[in-house]
């Protein structure tokens, strides 16, 4: 028997052992992952890196107690020494009453093939020609004087999961990914500003030519910035910035802040918390998704939602032991690691498009601010209290003027939800995503 035969085979053998040793019940994972990675600066290599990785978490249950052991030594000593201390840790360990495998009912019974692995891997050469093409084309623009460097890269991993409950399956995706970032100006005037792209195929990426030409000009564009005055005007969220908004949904949502009362959303289920228009959707089955899955962490069927469905908040985002804390059932988001136990996270999410191009979201602002950069993290879980740096340009007259920086954005997630709206620009080039956005009524201040 051998891991890359099957690791199915090793992980069904491992439950085995743990159910002879003494456990309940019991699941394992397994990870293998391999990545290929190249940057260069100036046109010069800098930077050549391969790294593979293997390993295998086992969770024992007695009773309502559990125990994780990981080890990436798969030898059969190393696996018979995990088992007995994952056994002998639980014994030792306090009840949780919420933990335990899915229900027969619940787990995954067909695998959707969501053609999320590329099975050809890229020679060293490729992926240099992918991130010169990128720099020589950010350098290539007129006032960029230096660069930060390019890097192209190639990643692939299978998850395997199995567990007493009957559940085995296994699945691979892959990622393909180019950036570069560099500088416009001289001296103290210098700006820096990047582009970056990732798909699961690498005929789905952007042009090298593209991303590097959007840098170059990003760079160039915000030269000779100024200080803005404070104000409370509205404010425009760029498309690369704008699917923070949504990861901070994510986060006041997840199950687990939820079942503890520690988020600013912990009463809002079924309510409207954003205007009508606004549909925010999970959805792990997309195909060539960069965080699809056919099943969650604990063999779970996984299924696309409309977690904002015209507005209103429909559901949390949970695993098993959120899901039983409050009272409800999982929704398949049970997110793994070898040496930890399950925790709910998103997949595909992303903030639907809107009706309007991003030129007409902002024509009737008479002075904003318009983000292209967010620095910093100033969100306050409990409360909804957010603040961040900022930099991007401010619009006059329903136009980006001229370029700002050392710019505060200050707001409640709770108000800045209610007053938001999307443009038609949305693209998926992350794992969570959305189109530019407009909120009213933000706080911004500068001199």
């Amino acid at each position: 028997m051998t891991v890359e035969s099957n690791p199915l085979d090793l992980l069904t053998d491992l439950i085995g052992k743990a159910g002879k040793a003494g456990a309940d019940g019991a699941d394992a994972v397994f990870m293998e992952s391999g990545s290929l990675a190249l940057s260069q600066r100036l046109g010069e290599r800098e930077r050549l890196e391969r790294s593979e990785h293997t390993d295998l978490g086992l969770r024992v249950f007695i009773g309502r107690r559990q125990a994780i052991v990981s080890s990436s030594d798969l030898s059969p000593g190393a696996l018979q020494e995990l088992v007995e201390r994952a056994v002998s840790m639980a014994r030792s360990t306090p009840e949780d009453p919420y933990c335990g495998l899915a229900e027969p009912e619940l787990l995954a019974a067909a695998i959707a093939d969501l053609d999320i692995c590329d099975e050809s891997e890229p020679a060293a050469e490729v992926l240099a020609e992918r991130a010169a093409r990128a720099e020589d084309a950010a350098r290539a623009v007129a006032g960029v004087t230096n660069s930060e460097g390019a890097e192209a890269s190639w990643g692939r991993g299978t998850f395997a999961v199995a567990a007493s409950n009957g559940f085995a399956q296994t699945f691979s995706s892959s990622r393909h990914s180019i950036g570069v970032a560099v500088l416009a100006g001289e001296g103290t005037a210098m700006e820096r500003d990047f582009d970056y792209a990732s798909a699961v195929y690498g005929e789905d990426l952007s042009s090298p030519e593209e991303i590097g030409l959007s840098a170059g000009e990003k760079a160039v564009a915000r030269l000779n910035p100024r200080k803005a005055d404070s104000s409370e005007v509205p404010v425009i969220y760029d498309w690369r910035v704008s699917n923070g908004i949504v990861r901070h949904l994510a986060s006041a949502i997840n199950g687990s802040s939820v079942a503890r009362g520690t988020t600013f959303l912990k009463d809002q289920l079924e309510k409207r918390i954003f205007p009508d228009s606004i549909v925010v959707v999970d959805d792990p089955l997309r195909r060539r998704g960069l965080k699809s899955k056919p099943f969650d962490g604990e063999g779970v069927a996984t299924a696309r939602r409309n977690i904002i469905d015209s507005g209103v908040l429909t559901t949390w985002i949970l695993d098993l032991r959120s899901a039983r804390q409050l009272k409800t059932t999982t929704t398949g988001h049970a997110s793994r690691e070898t040496s930890s136990p399950p925790s709910p996270s998103p997949t595909n999410l992303y903030l639907q498009a809107g009706a309007v191009s991003p030129k007409e979201l902002m024509s009737d602002i008479k002075n904003g601010f318009y983000i292209t950069e967010l620095i910093g993290f100033g969100i306050n879980a409990v409360t909804g209290d957010y603040s961040r740096g900022a930099c991007g340009f401010w619009i006059e007259n329903g136009e980006p003027a001229y370029p700002v920086s050392e710019v505060t954005v200050a707001g409640n997630l709770n108000d800045m939800f209610a007053h938001l709206t999307a443009a038609d620009d949305l693209r998926f080039r992350f794992g969570t995503n959305a189109p530019t956005l407009r909120i009213d009524g933000m706080t911004v201040a500068g001199k």
